[in-house]
Parts: structure tokens; sequence; C-alpha cells
């Protein structure tokens, strides 16, 4: 039955003046419907870009000749799928890991240069990336096995929503690729991990893409709520309290435990990250996973730019972006010394906090545009710029 304005009325009163909203509705949960193509760029950004592209402007133009330049977007690339891909910690040893990654980066890129060019292809390309893995892949194995799986994870899913909501042709073993995520790659990742943050956020990040393209709603719903948790206890910001948040399955219930586990850091300061004091390259890793699943949440019809994840990246942007630009480290901060290499990951949160949302995100802007245009970084990051740099869509 429809419910009258008074009767909504009442409700909101009961409700202390908040209207409860739908599950569907909220940032964290699943869409009623999901949204295609939807993982990390939409229909859209990507009708933006071609524009931008077939109309010679900058920087969408230097970017995609960029991107139609590189190794990934060779017609006579041969794909090398196996059985097992088994990767140790740092990729040693690496049996199909650069394989792997490299070979879904490929699809993406193709997929890209499809919808761009309309040269079918490099639709066909894509598919036979995908169809060569989804025929052959079994398994992960070795400690390196949950990120393997979250970075190519991550890659898969974005080229497999362009091929299948937009090529004109047909993809025979698309239904194939599906089971091959479902079975193969999502019970790999979706129960998270407890290793360093950037870990379960590409894990999440992975899981929250091939739910989209699964449409599964119950695998959605659980990577959402492990991304929130992982995402306040990857980026500190002083309304946390004295001390950062956790993740409860890690049992950090010391200061002396989180301090450790924060590479060492024990002085907390707003835009901070687990793994600064690491290298700025796996805290870029983290800061990119986060701003991939606020996009997709963000075309699958919630916010979560708006919650306190748009907060956490945007001051996890300002702080590394800051240092990568020269800034002197003090003494207090990972003893005086940082390791740089931020990475292309600024892209995506530049344009949803400053472009869309109007924060001055002076050194962000700055790093990015010094970036521009952003590459890839060969893991499961690619042509940020070309599908994200200034895209108001």
């Amino acid at each position: 039955m429809r419910r009258t304005p008074l009767l909504a009325i009442v409700a909101s009163l009961v409700l202390g003046g908040v209207v409860a909203q739908p599950a569907a509705q909220r940032a964290d949960a699943a869409p009623a419907t999901f949204v295609h193509p939807g993982v990390t760029v939409s229909k859209g950004q990507l009708d933006f870009t071609r524009s931008q592209v077939n109309a010679g402007a900058q920087p969408w133009k230097g970017a995609f000749d960029q991107m139609m330049a590189s190794k990934y977007a060779d017609l006579n690339r041969t794909p090398k799928p196996r059985a097992t891909v088994e990767c140790g910690s740092y990729s040693n040893p690496n049996y199909g890991c650069t394989d792997e990654r490299e070979d879904a980066i490929a699809a993406y890129t193709d997929a890209l240069a499809w919808y761009i060019t309309r040269d079918e292809r490099y639709a066909q390309k894509s598919i036979a990336l995908m169809d060569a893995w989804s025929a052959t892949i079994k398994d992960h194995t070795n400690s390196n096995a949950p990120l393997q799986t979250g970075w190519a994870g991550s890659s898969w899913p974005k080229a497999a929503e362009i091929i299948k909501y937009t090529y004109t042709g047909t993809w025979a073993n698309s239904g194939r690729f599906a089971t091959m995520l479902r079975n193969v790659y999502l019970p790999e990742i979706i129960n998270g991990s407890n290793s360093n943050g950037n870990w379960e956020l590409s894990m999440m990040e992975a899981a929250l893409g091939i739910s989209v393209f699964l449409e599964d709603k119950t695998s959605y719903d659980k990577a959402m709520a492990k991304f929130r948790t992982r995402t306040a206890a990857f980026v500190y910001l002083s309304s946390d309290g004295a001390l950062p948040k956790t993740v409860p399955s890690q049992n950090l219930d010391t200061r002396d435990k989180i301090v450790n586990y924060w590479q060492g850091q024990s002085t907390f300061v707003t835009g901070l990250t687990q793994e600064t004091c690491r290298d700025l390259t796996h805290t870029g890793y983290g800061i990119s996973a986060i701003s991939h699943v606020a996009e997709t949440s963000r075309i699958q019809g919630q916010d979560l730019y708006g919650t306190d994840v748009g907060e956490r990246l945007q001051q996890a942007l300002g702080f590394q972006a800051k240092y990568e630009l020269g800034t002197a480290v003090p003494s207090w901060l990972c003893g005086g010394t940082m390791h740089l290499g931020l990475g292309p990951v600024t892209e995506v949160g530049y344009n949803a906090m400053h472009n869309r949302l109007g924060h001055a995100m002076t050194n962000t802007q700055t790093l990015t545009q010094r970036n521009r245009p952003a590459g890839s970084n060969n893991l499961f990051v690619a042509w940020e710029t070309l599908t994200h740099g200034d895209n108001p869509s």
C-alpha cells in the first residue's frame, strides 16, 4: 500500500526526524537494479571520453595516444593463460602472475579502444583474451594468491562490462567468463585479508566489480561492508580519536600493536595512512582501490563520496601528494624519511572530490596535472587520465 504524506511525516517523527531509506538506496548496499557498464567507468564517462578524443581535445587525446601505443593495445598480443597461477611474496615465484595481470589490463585496454574507435578488432581481441583465461584457469596458489586475484580480478570485470554491454557483436563465451569470476576469483577474495590494508582494499575492489558483472547482491553487500571497515582503518582522520580505527578480526587491541601495524608511526594526523611510512607506492594501491570502489558505487546509484569514504580519500590524496611533490618530511613522520612513488592513482579521486564536489585539493591538483597522461602501474590501474581526467559525467 502506498504511504500517504501524513504517514510519512509520522514515520519521520518516530525516527527522530530521519526518514529511513530502503536498503537499496544506502551507500553501503547493492542497488535495486545494477547499472551497466558500471565498474569504475560508466557509459556517460565513456561517451565523454570518446567525444573529447575524437575532437582532438587535451589531455584526452594525448592519453588515448599513450594507451594505443602501449603493449596492452597490441592486436598481435598472445594470451598466456595457465591453469594454476602461483604467486609468492613480491611475485616470487612468478608462475603466470605478470601474464595474468597484464592480459587482464590488455583486455580492458582493448575494450576502451573498441569503445572509442569502434574498430571491432579491439572488441574481438578483448574477447579473445578473456576467453583464453576463462577456458584455462582453475586456481591461484602461494602466499600472494589473494592479492594477485584482487589485482587481476579488478581489471577483468572492467573489460567484461564494456564488451558485454556495448559491443554489438557476439561474445559466445561470456557465460563461461562469468563462471570463472564466480568460481575461481570471488572465493579467493570475498572473505578479505588481515595483511596490510592495500591487500584487502584491492581484493574488495575486485569483489565489488565482479559482483556488479554477476549481478550478485549478496557478494556486493559483503564486499562493501568489508571495504567500509577497511577504509576507515586505512586512512586516519582526527575525528577517529587518539588512535586509528581497526579491523576487529586483526585484534589490534593496544596502542603498541596499532603503532607497529602502522609501520612504527606513533603520531597520527589527518590523511596519514596505515602504509604511508612503508612507502607511497603501496599506499597508492590502497588509495586507488578506495577511489575505484567509490566510483563504482556512484555509478550504481549510491554516493560513497558523501560519506567518510570521500573524506578519507580526499585527505589521503592531499597528504600523500604534498610529500610526493617534495615537501620536506618532518622528523615525527616516518622518522623523517619517506619512500616516494605514489603512482598513477590520483585522477579518479581528484575528479570526484575536486571537480564534482568542489574541494580545493591544491596539492593533488598539481600532482595530477604534472603526471598527465597517467598510464598504467602494470598491476590494476590503467589509463585514468583518459577515462576520468576532468570528466564531468
